[in-house]
């Protein structure tokens, strides 16, 4: 399908977890569908999760890859200016993320900017500047895409944005169980144990701090085991606090892996513990593999896709002693919570296909106008 105008996918930086995820699949999809695809992001190591079609924009080699965020967006921009000046189609940008800089130059190189927010505007709510500035320049955006709907109720009431809501496209439900069913050597749960798993990025808003206060408020009267599963820079600071408080032998810590299932297979219990969110992909999968959930009330995801409690628990965001009752409801009905009502979850809303195809027709939109 030939079209007048270039997409531009814009990812400056791309890290290991559920955006990123949404990236590959997406971009991909739009690659079986559009002759002139190009992505800009620093992390050229991920150039192969990337279909030979897309043309691939980045620094020539990898010495950016570990920087920060500043720079990595600085030397993005870079590379965004050259290839709008260089570029002679016209071109609609796709922005995988709330990106200033990238509405800036879309309006001020005169092209259409879809804005794809991952992450609720409650985080930055009580910041009179910030939140002034995103609802300004989110209103100078050609469409703002949401994933939840709880998650457009927040961007209108916040920041007075008008947007769309499109669900994540969530792979299959028979290949997330066929994933999960591949060997791995892992002997550290125990079946005389609670088996918890929480699976994300080791950072300040996925806030693991609180299952940890959790486990270790009820961790010498009951039978219990932790893994969380990621990286990030609150690494050193959780293991700190495993360390202070003795409970190295209950608690375990494993850098990301590509295939996670595995490890939320062997659970029996899954927690989110995060401040905010937009549509966690990590519980829809915790789902398809039919482990029980507890989650954090935060904006914006979990309440939506539990259904108001239906599929899981819901506990304050932030207060562990709450936390650490429901994970004590989870120990004296453990063979309950194993049989938990799965049967009428509905999936189909996450299809993968059909929010692609969405994804997709939306966009195409705008590469006609």
């Amino acid at each position: 399908m030939k079209n007048q105008r270039t997409l531009l996918i814009f990812a400056p930086s791309i890290e290991d977890g559920g955006v990123e995820k949404n990236l590959y699949n997406l971009t991909n999809f739009f690659a079986g569908k559009l002759s002139n695809i190009s992505i800009i992001t620093v992390n050229r190591n991920k150039k192969k999760k990337f279909k030979k079609e897309i043309n691939f924009i980045s620094p020539k080699n990898n010495i950016w890859i570990n920087s920060n965020r500043i720079i990595k967006t600085f030397i993005s921009i870079i590379l965004f200016i050259i290839f709008l000046l260089k570029e002679k189609n016209k071109i609609t940008i796709f922005s995988f993320n709330s990106n200033v800089y990238a509405i800036l130059l879309a309006k001020l190189f005169n092209c259409k900017i879809i804005i794809r927010s991952n992450a609720s505007p409650q985080g930055y709510s009580e910041r009179f500047v910030k939140k002034k500035i995103f609802s300004l320049l989110f209103n100078l955006s050609d469409q703002v895409i949401v994933n939840s709907l709880d998650f457009k109720k927040q961007v209108k009431k916040i920041l007075n944005v008008n947007s769309i809501c499109i669900y994540n496209p969530l792979e299959d439900s028979n290949f997330i169980n066929k994933k999960a069913k591949k060997k791995i050597k892992f002997k550290f749960f125990r079946s005389n144990c609670l088996n918890i798993i929480s699976v994300g990025r080791l950072v300040k808003q996925k806030n693991h701090i609180t299952i940890l206060k959790a486990i270790n408020l009820i961790s010498k009267k009951i039978k219990i085991k932790l893994i969380l599963l990621g990286k990030g820079d609150q690494k050193e600071s959780l293991r700190k606090y495993i360390r202070q408080n003795k409970m190295e032998k209950i608690v375990k810590i494993i850098d990301f892996k590509k295939n996670p299932y595995p490890y939320i297979y062997k659970s029996d219990v899954f927690i989110l513990s995060s401040l905010y969110e937009g549509l966690p992909n990590v519980l829809l999968e915790a789902l398809s593999l039919k482990k029980y959930i507890l989650s954090s009330n935060c904006p914006t995801g979990p309440k939506e896709i539990l259904n108001n409690q239906k599929y899981g628990k819901l506990f304050k965001v932030g207060d562990h002693v709450n936390l650490s009752k429901k994970i004590l409801y989870c120990i004296k009905n453990k063979k309950k919570i194993k049989n938990h009502r799965y049967k009428n979850f509905d999936l189909t809303k996450y299809d993968f296909t059909k929010n692609c195809n969405i994804y997709f027709n939306n966009i195409n939109k705008f590469l006609k106008k």
